[in-house]
């Protein structure tokens, strides 16, 4: 049932029905030529003080309708918006000026779906649609495999050997980094191992000592030693049922994190608000890991979605430290956001959105993150305050800008 069921979910969104037969679309990625992103200049910045609440609660958020109101930011808006803290292992912090090349400014076209229905204030809405991936088959293996949790209760997708991309607001509050931060570890899914450790000799030991000495059977000592030594033997045998149970079980890897990037667009300090468009973070963790990683890609438009679905796994609060998995429509999208009804709780938040699509001239299929799951948002959609669990798409300049917190100002980043 199991199999059946994720065959279903992982093979057949690159196809439609058409009259009752099954037709292939033509959803491809297509490469796109990105501007470049290039460092100007570094500053250090003050040590932050690592106080900010986990929760960070927007006041307002401008929606399509509001946005479509605002001007096209300027080439200096964005170069500073693109600007960026790093937050290092050791506490301290720099400011890096950046340079956008090749930018070819065009008039905001922000696209709109038909509105959606109001929905109820709550991050899971109707019939609960998330699957929770308990078989290690899927566990250990791409996409799953690319999730990740870190240590302030958040989820990320692993998008190097060295790298996990995540929300801004899952380290930084817009003001200041959050509590926990600044220790900041990404936990990895592992199995844990059958068998294994030295075999137990309690047993054995626990007779030596009952028969021992010159105890007389019956003697009140020797009681007490029959009592103690079966107390022993009940509690061995309950800690190796424990470990059965554990055997083959997933847990964490833990390892810590060498340095954070935040767009300056998030990290507004005490100038003024942070911006939901630029809730996304790179870490860098301190070693490698060996697992598959998922690349990165340009979000497409509602149009281009097959079925008009995203995916995306992370750890739900709700289902203790349980891997799950959704899928979902999306309603409406803006210039830099995704706005859907997936199913979602909190610790989901900065899970990577993905797609499957059809590589060029290729004959087969790639997943990519097009999109950082930044959770339940109130926002202005054609003129009233409503509520949607909201992605920040990956454009353009968010790739570049990503790239070059990957690579360095010397990465060939010319298309994605």
């Amino acid at each position: 049932m199991e199999s059946t069921l994720f065959w279903m979910i992982f093979f057949t969104f690159g196809w439609t029905l058409i009259d009752g037969s099954e037709m292939e679309r033509d959803f491809m990625w297509h490469l796109r030529k990105v501007p470049r992103v290039v460092s100007e200049r570094t500053f250090p910045l003050t040590s932050p003080t690592f106080e900010a609440d986990a929760k960070v609660v927007l006041r307002k958020v401008c929606g399509i309708e509001c946005q479509k109101e605002l001007p096209a930011p300027s080439l200096s808006d964005l170069e500073d918006s693109l600007s960026y803290e790093t937050v290092f292992e050791n506490g301290t912090r720099t400011l890096t000026r950046v340079k956008v090349q090749g930018l070819v400014l065009e008039p905001t076209q922000n696209i709109s779906s038909k509105g959606a229905p109001v929905r109820r204030k709550r991050q899971v809405y109707g019939t609960d649609s998330r699957f929770s991936i308990l078989d290690k088959r899927f566990l250990t293996n791409f996409p799953f495999n690319t999730a990740v949790k870190l240590s302030t209760g958040c989820s990320g997708i692993l998008i190097s050997p060295r790298h996990v991309l995540t929300a801004a607001h899952c380290v930084h509050d817009g003001k200041d980094y959050i509590k926990g931060s600044k220790k900041l570890r990404v936990g990895l899914l592992k199995m844990r191992n059958k068998g294994g450790g030295k075999k137990r000799r309690g047993s054995k030991r626990s007779r030596r000592e009952v028969a021992g000495g010159d105890q007389r059977e019956g003697s009140k000592d020797n009681l007490k030693e029959i009592a103690k030594a079966g107390r022993r033997r009940r509690r061995r045998k309950e800690s190796a049922r424990g470990q059965r149970v554990a055997e083959g079980r997933p847990t964490f890897q833990w390892t810590r994190v060498k340095n954070t990037h935040i767009p300056k667009g998030w990290a507004t300090g005490e100038s003024g608000d942070a911006t939901l468009d630029y809730d996304y973070a790179l870490l860098e963790l301190k070693r490698a890991h060996k697992k598959k990683y998922m690349e990165l890609g340009i979000s497409p438009t509602i149009k281009k979605l097959p079925g008009g679905m995203i995916h995306f796994s992370g750890f739900d609060h709700d289902r203790a430290d349980q891997l799950v998995y959704r899928f979902c429509s999306v309603s409406d999208e803006s210039n830099d956001l995704l706005y859907q009804y997936c199913d979602a709780e909190s610790g989901s938040t900065g899970s990577g959105v993905y797609l499957r699509l059809k590589e060029p001239d290729k004959k087969h299929w790639k997943r990519k993150i097009i999109a950082v799951y930044s959770g339940h948002q109130w926002v202005d959609v054609h003129g009233a305050q409503k509520d949607y669990n909201v992605a920040v798409r990956i454009t353009p300049l968010k790739y570049a800008q990503i790239c070059l917190w990957i690579h360095g100002d010397d990465a060939n980043c010319t298309y994605g």
